[in-house]
């Protein structure tokens, strides 16, 4: 997938995430099922998990709850809508090119009234990026970068190579977490050594995409799903 091509996924699947915001709470811990399995191998950095950990107890509760997938989804708009921002603050910063200035009290009266049109116009312009007020969503901040990228007309120059990398890189990232989270990714992932089959072999768990997660074991080959083994 293109750089382009992901900026364009993170504008056109936003309102499929707003959409899971309410969504059912799904548990996600070992002993709980396959999708329990799964819900573990989302990687969060250090800062997020300490987030989530903080969201999952109610400090008047006793024992553990499990977090419901809302603020799970929550968290990664958060994250990747402040992601972008920071990015096209930066890219903006290189790139974008100042208004053309307000002219001066003592030109010609004609000159003055073009020149402050022109000037007007320029900063108003919807293709610059805002660094002050409110942030736009992150669909609006996905296209002004595809924009960008795609060296499209605006009051910007071209980037350049290491800018180019920059917004992949981060574009990558949304995506594989916008696709974590909303499972439209096939994924698979070998199991921890504490999780074995009971013939000692690693377990591989795979699925996601929408499919039925199922687990198979790498030594005797026994398959099974949540509803218990298929195959042995």
């Amino acid at each position: 997938m293109t750089t382009s091509q992901q900026l364009r996924t993170i504008a056109t699947t936003w309102t499929d995430l707003q959409d899971a915001l309410g969504a059912p709470a799904q548990l996600g811990a070992f002993g709980l099922g396959l999708r329990g399995y799964l819900a573990r191998l989302d990687q969060y950095d250090a800062e997020e998990a300490a987030a989530l950990r903080a969201l999952e107890r109610d400090p008047s509760q006793i024992g553990e709850r499990p977090v419901p997938i809302r603020l799970r989804v929550f968290d990664t708009m958060r994250s990747i809508q402040a992601g972008l921002a920071e990015l096209a603050d930066q890219i903006a910063a290189e790139v974008q090119r100042e208004p053309v200035s307000f002219a001066p009290r003592d030109w010609p009266a004609a000159e003055r009234a073009r020149r402050n049109a022109l000037a007007r116009a320029d900063l108003a312009d919807p293709r610059r990026w805002r660094f002050r007020g409110n942030r736009p969503p992150a669909p609006y901040t996905a296209l002004w970068l595809l924009a960008r990228v795609e060296h499209r007309p605006g009051p910007c120059r071209r980037l350049n190579e290491a800018q180019q990398e920059r917004i992949g890189h981060v574009a990558r990232g949304a995506v594989t977490r916008i696709e974590a989270v909303l499972d439209v990714a096939d994924r698979c992932k070998e199991l921890s050594d504490e999780n074995t089959c009971a013939c000692g072999g690693r377990i591989e768990v795979y699925g996601g995409a929408g499919a039925t997660p199922v687990a198979r074991c790498q030594g005797c080959g026994a398959l099974w799903t949540e509803q218990g083994i298929i195959a042995a």
